[in-house]
This record gives structure tokens, sequence and C-alpha cells, in this order.
């Protein structure tokens, strides 16, 4: 913050390769994987985005979902099934952490009694998060999150295009009442121009409704809807190719919710339905960003009561880290 002398900032104490000065996750080699400090992939932590090109950030926030709750504790599960992330990418041959500086900044303290004030408190963390060049990647937390992540990105960067994966649109006007809700953060965003409409992408849409519309009215705004029965049984890189030559050279964010992966693979969420992607459709729609200028990503909805064998969070943090490896800066050899 403005007038606040730079906080301490805080390495693991292991050794890192020689060619690279940016911090690194703690080796398997060095630690078993059931000790160290439980942070993303075990990387250095700091409470402030000083000299990061990137961050992992949670918000363990879950007062905003409307049926199983437990999202609050996704943070802390992602990081701890994290550790068997190795930091090389086996496709494209990227490693991230030899070409941006990296760190698990902790969680977003807030008051979870009052969502609305909750949401201003995220907001404004982010704004200290964003401001120099790092890009947050987030780990939820329900999707109510993603709303004031996109009121601090709009500060830095304005309006953004939006890659969306989820079982539902969450363009709800309202629920039970109230206008912020995990069902709500897209038709707000759109509401207080965060989000481009003619660059915002939604893939994996399914589920029964409460009325015949369906998704007409984001096709009618202008957002491309890709719903889920369009995505059974075929691959989804050519469907990121055009998701490319759409949203092109323009800021954009990544939103992530896990319940767009069938309840099969990743039974671990608040709001599951069937007929969702694979794991292997959500890897094509991730590596398909690879090109895209993101300025943020997000991974909710992950929720451990609900996940008895771990699967749900170890997806997610594999997935969080396919998104640290198509951030711009990223190389990659493949």
């Amino acid at each position: 913050m403005a007038g606040m002398a730079p906080r301490t900032r805080f390495r693991h104490m292991h050794t890192t390769p020689a060619h690279s000065t940016f911090n690194q996750p703690m080796s398997a080699d060095h630690m078993p994987r059931a000790g160290g400090i439980a942070s993303f992939m075990r990387l250095p932590v700091q409470d402030n985005t000083q000299g990061l090109d990137a961050c992992f950030v949670g918000v363990p926030l879950d007062v905003g979902v409307s049926n199983r709750s437990g999202a609050r504790l996704g943070p802390r599960q992602i990081r701890t099934e994290s550790v068997v992330v190795r930091p090389c990418h086996p496709v494209s041959r990227a490693a991230p952490y030899s070409c941006l500086s990296v760190a698990d900044v902790g969680d977003i303290a807030m008051n979870i009694f009052n969502l609305p004030e909750a949401c201003r408190h995220i907001s404004e963390r982010y704004k200290e998060l964003l401001e120099g060049s790092c890009i947050p990647l987030t780990m939820g937390g329900d999707h109510t999150i993603t709303y004031p992540i996109l009121q601090a990105i709009k500060s830095r960067h304005g309006r953004v295009g939006l890659v969306h994966i989820d079982a539902h649109g969450d363009v709800s006007d309202s629920m039970l009442g109230a206008k912020v809700t995990h069902g709500t953060p897209f038709r707000r965003a759109l509401e207080e121009d965060l989000i481009d409409p003619n660059a915002t992408v939604q893939i994996g849409l399914r589920g029964s409704c409460y009325t015949t519309d369906a998704n007409d009215w984001q096709i009618e705004q202008g957002f491309m809807v890709v719903p889920g029965h369009e995505c059974w049984h075929r691959s989804l890189t050519p469907v990121m190719q055009e998701v490319r030559e759409k949203l092109g050279n323009r800021p954009v964010y990544l939103s992530f919710d896990i319940d767009a992966i069938d309840p099969g693979f990743c039974p671990g969420t608040g709001t599951p339905e069937i007929g969702g992607l694979t794991p292997i459709q959500a890897l094509e729609i991730i590596r398909g960003c690879h090109g895209l200028n993101l300025v943020g990503c997000d991974l909710v909805e992950v929720s451990p009561p609900y996940d008895f064998e771990g699967t749900t969070a170890l997806t997610a943090a594999n997935l969080l880290f396919e998104m640290l490896c198509v951030l711009p800066g990223v190389k990659t050899k493949a």
C-alpha cells in the first residue's frame, strides 16, 4: 500500500537451479511430499507481489453458494494435493518457474458473515496484488469471488474478455432476492462493464433449467456459448482455435468452475451436473488459451467435504499449473 515499506519476502531454504534466479517449487528430492509448508506446489510464501510475475492466492469463501457448502476449504486442499505436480509441462515443455517469478501470497482476509463486505475486501486486496505486473491465479472459494476480482482487474486493465468454463451460466439477476451470489457474478460484471460481452465465451453449460429460454439471455448480449452437449464425444481444440481468433490480443480473464467437469471425475463440488466435460477436454481448453493475453485466472467451487478421494482437488491443482504454463511470458518448446 502507498506509504508503507515493503514487507518481508520469504524463501524456502533449498537450492534453486543454477540457471534460474526465480522462485522454484520445493522438490520431492529435498523434502518428502508429506512435509513442508502447504503452499501451492510448495512455492515460497510472501505477503505481497513485489518482484513477482504471477502469484497463487486463495479466497476461502463459500457463503455465496446455493447448494452444498465447503468451497471455503478449497484453497487449503488444492495446496495439499498440489505437492504431486512437477514444475515442467509434459507436452509444451514449458518450465514456467524458469521464465516467471512466482510465489504463493496466501489467502484473502475478509468478513465471511457479510457477503457484500467480503466482496469489497476481495476487490481491495486484489487491487494491491495488481499494483505491479503480477498475474493472480486464484484458488476458490465459490464463484461469487470472480465478481470482485473482475472489479479489481478493471482498475488495472480496463474491460476484459472472458473465457468462462462452467456447468452454469452464472448470469441470474438474483437468487432468493440477493444480487451477489455464486449464480450472479457475470450478470453483475456485465452491468458494471467489467467484461466485454462480444469477447466473452462460455463453455460446458448444461443441466436442467427454471425456464425454457436456457442461454438465450447471454447470446442476446453477445456471448459465445458452447453448451455441454455440443462438447460430447469431441475434441475442444478446434473450439479453442475459434476462441483465440475471437479474443485476439485484448486482456482476457479465465474463470474455471470445477463443476464444468463431469461429477464422475470431480465429485467434490457444490452444484454437480451430469454430462460434463472430461479432464482431457479441460486440458484442451486451458492449453488452447496459450497465446491469449491472460491477465488473471481462477479455479473455483472445489468442495473438499464431498471430495472423498481427493481427485477433485488434485484435478484443480493440475489445472492451475496448466494455467500458469499458458501465461504470457512462458516459453514453450513444443
